[in-house]
């Protein structure tokens, strides 16, 4: 890891993120191997599992530990009004059992834990001071822990299997921690195991071209554009959802570090300085390898939202044409993000926006 400003800020949350892969892997085994008490539904009905509490409160503990709490302020997605229920609390004993059993593991990654295992209390603590509400500031470092991303060429299309936690374990295969400065002009992957470095370029990898878009959670959607086995992430959400800081702040450093470009769907920079929302989002994301592919993106959404009905359908047969397998239209869901790692021939990306949102923002 090169020296430079921010490096020593750097290197703690890298070593942080190791810790905190590790415990996911230790989570997910448990969650293969048991029932699912481990995993609850959020008023969002997204889900947040014993993992999601206890990476929050080892994440948070640990950079309080290494730079004072004075000097520490944390936007989280995670609260503790549900831990706190008289009903959860052995979950709350899971979370508290993960937590210690990771940073008693701390020395391990050449940082310092505490003397003793904390308290539920304590644990409980880390997690609800994570309750900084943004506002004006600048993302100037980016640390992803992708444990599931193998850090293999082709990596990709492991993790989308059907099962890559399976596939992973059977096959002795570890993920990877990624992570860059702004202004570097680089972007670094580690595996979690040997923590070997190795330097991003973003480029197109030949054995990554496919014809056919890819349903890719969390931000590993950012990581694989970075590696280069993706060239384009776009998301366009359901109408009346709003992004959140969490989700794109470091794989958005990461990309445009490693080489590529991400903005919002009118060419704008992301803004992550107006609080936990990404405020003033026109329609939609799009992260690309590179500024002419991106441009030409930009373009085709712009033709999409302002060409007529007949006109889509043209392109809806075009897309049949290009990004399809076999004969049978492969049509993502709005709500959800998609990578496509193909040649862009023409505009044939043009109807792939329509069909992830329509004009009034209803799902087609």
């Amino acid at each position: 890891m090169e020296d430079g400003k921010y490096s020593k800020e750097l290197n703690v949350a890298v070593r942080v993120v190791h810790m905190a892969c590790s415990l996911c892997e230790k989570v997910q085994k448990q969650l293969l191997s048991t029932n699912s008490d481990q995993v609850k539904s959020k008023d969002d009905d997204s889900l947040v599992t014993v993992a999601d509490w206890s990476v929050q409160a080892t994440v948070s503990w640990m950079l309080k530990k290494a730079f004072g709490s004075q000097n520490i302020s944390i936007v989280a997605e995670e609260d503790i009004q549900t831990l706190c229920k008289s009903e959860s609390q052995s979950l709350l004993a899971m979370v508290v059992s993960a937590v210690n059993g990771c940073l008693a593991e701390a020395p391990r990654f050449g940082l310092h834990g505490p003397e003793k295992p904390l308290s539920a209390s304590e644990i409980l603590e880390a997690i609800s001071q994570c309750n900084s509400r943004g506002g004006p500031l600048e993302v100037v470092m980016g640390v992803l822990g992708c444990p599931n991303y193998s850090v293999k060429d082709d990596g990709l299309n492991k993790y989308t299997q059907e099962n890559p936690v399976m596939s992973k374990i059977s096959s002795g295969e570890v993920g990877c921690v990624m992570y860059t400065r702004k202004g570097s002009g680089k972007a670094w992957m580690q595996s979690l195991i040997h923590r070997d470095e190795t330097r991003l370029s973003g480029q197109i990898l030949q054995n990554s071209y496919r014809n056919k878009p890819l349903r890719v959670y969390s931000m590993v959607k950012y990581a694989a554009i970075a590696r280069g086995e993706a060239e384009i992430y776009m998301r366009f959400a359901r109408a009346g959802y709003k992004e959140k800081i969490w989700d794109h702040a470091a794989g958005v450093l990461l990309v445009q570090e490693a080489g590529g470009v991400v903005t919002d769907a009118g060419g704008r920079p992301l803004d992550f300085s107006r609080g936990i929302y990404l405020e003033g989002l026109d329609r939609g994301i799009i992260a690309c390898s590179g500024i002419k592919l991106h441009d030409k993106i930009i373009g085709a959404v712009y033709a999409s939202w302002e060409s007529s009905n007949l006109a889509r359908k043209s392109l809806m047969e075009s897309f049949v044409d290009y990004l399809v397998l076999g004969s049978t239209p492969y049509f993502p869901k709005a709500r959800d993000g998609y990578i496509a790692s193909l040649h862009l021939q023409r505009t044939i990306l043009l109807c792939y926006v329509f069909l992830l949102q329509g004009e009034s923002g209803k799902q087609i």
